[in-house]
């Protein structure tokens, strides 16, 4: 059994990782896709755990923001552009 801080704890290496690695550059528009995904697919393990037992618009406060506030770190925003020679 998972809880979503522990998910995002093991998540949270992998995404700071690519962000340190892909942030000098163009990658602005696929640091925002990562997070949408991200969230989204945290969102629908949420969904599948809860399953019988989900109320009625439940899923709709399990946005990106809920999980930043969890600890999930956020790509976007993080990309340095190098200064031109």
């Amino acid at each position: 059994m998972w809880t979503p801080r522990a998910l995002i704890a093991e998540i949270n290496p992998v995404l700071r990782g690519w962000g340190q690695y892909f942030r000098t550059g163009n990658a602005a528009d696929k640091f925002n896709e990562i997070d949408k995904y991200v969230a989204w697919r945290l969102k629908r393990l949420r969904i599948q755990r809860k399953g019988r037992h989900l109320k009625p618009r439940e899923p709709r406060r399990w946005n990106a923001s809920y999980f930043h506030a969890l600890g999930l770190h956020k790509l976007s925003g993080t990309v340095a552009y190098p200064e031109a020679a």
